[in-house]
Parts: C-alpha cells; structure tokens; sequence
C-alpha cells in the first residue's frame, strides 16, 4: 500500500538575520507541502510557523575568530547532536543557513550519508579564506547566494549554485514614504531622529552602545531637536540596553527603546548609526543616510587585517565596489569621529546617494523566497510522492 510521507526538512539557522531568509524559504515551502515537518535549529518566529527546534538559536550567534574558543566546547556538543539527530531520521533536505563554520561541518556528515544538503548564503569566500571553497564543495549539493557577484567564484570551481537576490530586498518597498514611517512610530515631526543599531548581539552592544550614545551627546550640542531611537531585537538585548543607560547615562531621558522591527526604525529616522553586517544593508534598502561602525577582539582584527582581501567592510560599500557609506573600525571607532561623519552626512546632496541605492536595490529585487524555495525543492525533486 502507497502511504504519502510528509515532506521532512532539516534547518539550522544560526541568527536573526538568517532566520529572516529562512522564514520566507519555508513559508513557500509551506504552501507546496503544508503538512512537511521542519526540525533543526531556528528562531521564535520559525518556531511559530511549527518548526521543532532542538536548541535555542541564540547559542549559536557568536562571532568573531576568538571570541568562538570560549563557546567552542558548547558549540561542538550542539553539532554533535544535530549531525546524529539527522543521521538517525534523515531527511528529504537539510538546509543551512548561514553560520557557515557550524553548518557546513553538518552538511559534510550528512551529505556523505546520502542526504542532499543545500547552503543558504555563501560564506565569504571572495572576502577570506577561499580555500573554504573545497569544503564548501564537499559539503553541498546547492549553495543559494544572496548577491549577483559571487556567481563567478563558484563558477570557478564547477560548484552548484544559484543567485536568488535578497528577500528583504522584495520586501522593502523602492520609495520610501518617511512621513508614514514616523506616523507608524508616532514620532514628532519637529524632531530629528538618528537611529543607533549596535548589534543585535550582546557583545556587540557592549562594545559599541556607549560610543554611539557619546556620538549622539555631541551631535545634540549642534541639534538640540535629536532624538535617538534603538530598536531591540528580543527582550534579552532591550534589557541590556536599558542596564547600560541606566549605569552609564543616567541623566539621559530623551531615547526611545523600540521593539518594533529595525526596519521600521530606520525608515523613520532621519540618520543611522549602526554596527556593520546586514544591518547595513538594510539600512540602504531602507534609503538611510548612514555611517557603519565596528569593533571586534584585538586578535581577531589583527588576523583579518592579514587575511581580508575588499577594499570595503559594509555591505552597501561592497555592492557598489566604491565609498558609498562612511565606514569606521577599531580606534577609529570613536565620539569625534563619528559626529563629524554624522555631520557631514546631513549635510550633503543625497540625490546621487539615493540613485546608487536604487540600483542595487533592484539588482537584489529577485523574489528570494520563491526562488530559494523552487531550487530547494527541484534539487530533491518536488513531484516525488515520498511513498513508503
């Protein structure tokens, strides 16, 4: 007798941003094969949508090549665990995405046993390391890529791989209408509003909250009518946010702490600050006049310093293969010099800024979501009945 198998999917995600992709991904999926069964790793938000996660994602969002060692004993036992979850119910397709030092490991062990393993975002590999590229090979059958350059890399090496753009890119609107993005945040439209983004991760808050809340005393000196505004990405940061107001700026009352989506936030600031990654590119999606900071261990700078090949570090800057954006590391990551950036930034012409980020705008415009879902699903065959 022919009994249909659910289609079973196999998903870790190690943070927010890759979460973002995964949602979208699996939301297609969801409407093919409603009754498939997702399990791995993932966020609330995949949680909600009935993924069985096995861990809380969390653990496995932490960056940086030394700030790794001290989780690494943690860090192994979750892999352990999730490689021999899979080998002992295996499924149709195990999907990860990002956190590319834990999952391709995953994908590795579980492609040698036969289960087609797909990478969701390329690691860096035309940045550092391409040697990755090998590893890379042996552990997948698919590597979806988020931006149109890396195509030529993998088509160096003969691996499978596919450009299907950036989902936040389908789903931030080309015009921004800032008017009713203040309105949805109920902000004053007498008020100048610089939103500050230090990370969605603890360590980064740490390193960076107080430089940009300096940032923000200087310029207010000038622009007494600033406000500042930071969104939250889970009550754990919102809490870490308020603590180190609390302790360190206890006289400063004139901030909003959101929770709403950073997004949001942006599209209804008049200027970004924020720590570098994809918040980066959100903030262009979202037409924001920017300037991208980031600090990091003095080892793992020294070692990227050696082993990081672009000219640039933030996203809109990479994509543009020019300086679209201020970009800042390290000591240079301080009050004055950022103020003065900020500064600057205000005051300049934002015509050819908002033309360039159109551009890359539309060429990241590719519907992600469908797309990724259509290769995932052609790559295990998406009219096998998954009989008994």
């Amino acid at each position: 007798m022919n009994i249909k198998k659910p289609l079973r999917i196999g998903l870790v995600v190690g943070e927010t941003s890759g979460a973002i992709l995964a949602q979208g991904m699996l939301k297609e999926i969801l409407q093919r094969y409603p009754d498939a069964v997702v399990e791995g790793i993932g966020s609330q938000q995949l949680i909600d949508m009935g993924m069985n996660s096995l861990f809380d994602m969390n653990e496995l969002s932490v960056m940086g090549l030394v700030e790794v060692l001290k989780h690494l004993p943690r860090l192994m036992h979750i892999r352990k665990t999730v490689i021999r979850h899979f080998i002992n119910s295996p499924p149709d397709v195990f999907i990860g995405v990002d956190a590319p030092d834990f999952n391709l490991t995953v994908e590795k062990k579980l492609k040698a046993v036969g289960i087609p393993t797909v990478h969701y975002v390329s690691p860096t590999v035309w940045a550092w390391r391409e040697k990755r590229i090998h590893k890379i090979a042996k552990a997948t059958n698919l590597v979806l890529g988020v931006f149109p350059f890396e195509n030529e890399i993998y088509a160096k090496y003969n691996i499978p791989f596919k450009f299907v753009g950036h989902t936040m890119a389908d789903s931030i609107p080309i015009e921004i209408d800032k008017i009713a993005a203040k309105d949805a945040l109920q902000l004053r439209a007498d008020n100048l509003y610089l939103a500050l983004l230090p990370g969605s991760r603890k360590r980064e808050i740490d390193a960076l909250l107080n430089v940009f809340i300096d940032t923000y005393q200087l310029l207010k000196q000038k622009h007494p009518n600033m406000r500042i505004i930071i969104p939250a990405v889970n009550l754990e940061r919102e809490e870490q946010i308020k603590e180190m107001l609390k302790d360190n700026y206890p006289e400063l009352t004139d901030y909003i702490i959101s929770r709403r989506p950073a997004r949001e936030v942006m599209m209804a600031s008049d200027l970004v600050l924020l720590a570098s990654g994809t918040a980066a590119l959100e903030a262009m999606l979202c037409k924001s006049p920017m300037v991208v900071a980031y600090k990091m261990s003095g080892l793992t700078y020294m070692m990227m310093k050696r082993l990081y090949k672009p000219a640039y570090f933030a996203l809109p800057n990479i994509l543009a293969n020019k300086s679209l954006v201020p970009e800042f590391l390290q000591e240079q990551v301080n009050p004055d010099n950022l103020a003065h950036h900020l500064e600057q930034v205000m005051s300049e012409e934002r015509e050819d800024l908002l033309l360039d980020y159109t551009a890359i705008h539309n060429s990241l415009a590719k519907s992600a979501d469908v797309e990724s879902s259509k290769a995932i699903l052609s790559l295990i065959g998406e009219s096998q009945n998954h009989d008994d």
